[in-house]
Formats: structure tokens, sequence, C-alpha cells
């Protein structure tokens, strides 16, 4: 396990399995470091009944050009490589089915009976419970999958140089956080000391 992003832009990318907890991270991350963040969904849903974006890959495309940026997905197939080859860190919440099936199963339990808006202003179902792409099946069989390709391409050269921050239990990902809690304001701090231009020191 790596130390966080390097000092300078930051294009990060939080993966890992459905229900990890990227969300939560990435917005944390955001906060804490002054990075823009971006929900992967929010960009790839565009209305109601699921409508997909038709501009998803131009938008992600700009928003991985840029300098700073924090994402909460490993990628959407039509724009993962792109991801990949711009960001400079990844933050991998490598959690075991043990510790993501109960979360993601309170998520969508809690979103089916409350009928929560969520991306594009889409609702998750009891009828999609019975369905491959609900978040609950797709947490449980395509954990090992996700696994193996996130593995791969940290590893990758083509995607070099890429900082690995790899997280295996949610107690790590706190600590880690942690560590990051006061590095904006620490940077203010600094500046705010340093005299301005032509000032000289007492």
């Amino acid at each position: 396990m790596q130390d966080g992003p390097r000092p300078g832009p930051r294009r990060i990318l939080v993966v890992g399995s459905t229900g990890a907890g990227k969300t939560t991270m990435a917005r944390a991350l955001s906060r804490r470091l002054g990075v823009p963040y971006h929900e992967m969904d929010a960009l790839y849903f565009s209305g109601p009944g699921w409508r997909l974006n038709e501009t998803f890959a131009a938008e992600v495309a700009r928003i991985a050009a840029g300098p700073r940026w924090v994402i909460d997905s490993l990628g959407y197939p039509a724009v993962r490589d792109v991801l990949w080859e711009s960001a400079d860190t990844i933050v991998w919440l490598d959690y075991s089915r043990r510790v993501i099936m109960p979360r993601v199963l309170r998520r969508s339990l809690r979103r089916s009976l409350l009928r929560e808006r969520i991306f594009g202003g889409n609702r998750e179902a009891w009828a999609d419970w019975l369905t491959r792409d609900h978040p609950a099946w797709s947490a449980w069989t395509g954990h090992a999958g996700r696994r193996a390709e996130i593995d791969r391409r940290t590893r990758a050269e083509r995607f070099a140089p890429l900082r690995v921050v790899r997280l295996p239990t949610p107690a790590h990902a706190a600590t880690w956080l942690a560590g990051h809690a006061d590095e904006r304001p620490r940077r203010r701090a600094r500046r705010a000391a340093e005299p301005r231009r032509g000032a000289t020191r007492p």
C-alpha cells in the first residue's frame, strides 16, 4: 500500500466492486483534497427509464483531459481505457464479498422501500431484484472478475506510472483517508505564512 495522491494535478479513480463504497470515498477525497468529483453513473444515465446519455463518451473524455478530478468507477467499457490512461492515482477498495454484500443489500433495500430517486431520476424497483443487472446480483457474480481486471490494469505498463492505493478493508480505508483530513487546510496555512512578494519577514 502506498501513500496518497502526489502533489500537483490529481486525477483519481476510486475502483472496487459494486457496494464497496466508491462514491462515499470519492466524495470524501473531493472535499479533503479540493478536487472536482464526478459520479460515473450520473454521467452514464441521462433520464428516467434508465435512458443512456448519448454524449457520455465525449463528456467523460473532456473530464479525463482536465488536470484535477476524482471519479467513482473502474469506468464503463466505452471510456475505461481513456480514464485509466489519464489517471495518476488509483484508490482500490479491495473488499471481500463478506464485506460488500451486506452493504449492497442494505442500500438496495433502502432504495426500494423508500423509492429513492438515484441517477437520472431512476428508482430501484422490486422487480429489478429478479434481473441479472441488479446491484446485489452484480456484486455477487461479478466480484472475482472485477477484482482480476483491476489487478491486471494496475500492473499493466500501458497505464504506468500509476500510484496504486490498495485498501483491503474498510478499517484500512478509514485510516488512510484520515491521513488526508487536514491536507487542504495545511496548504492554506502554509500559503498564509509565506510573505507576499516584496514583503519582508519581521
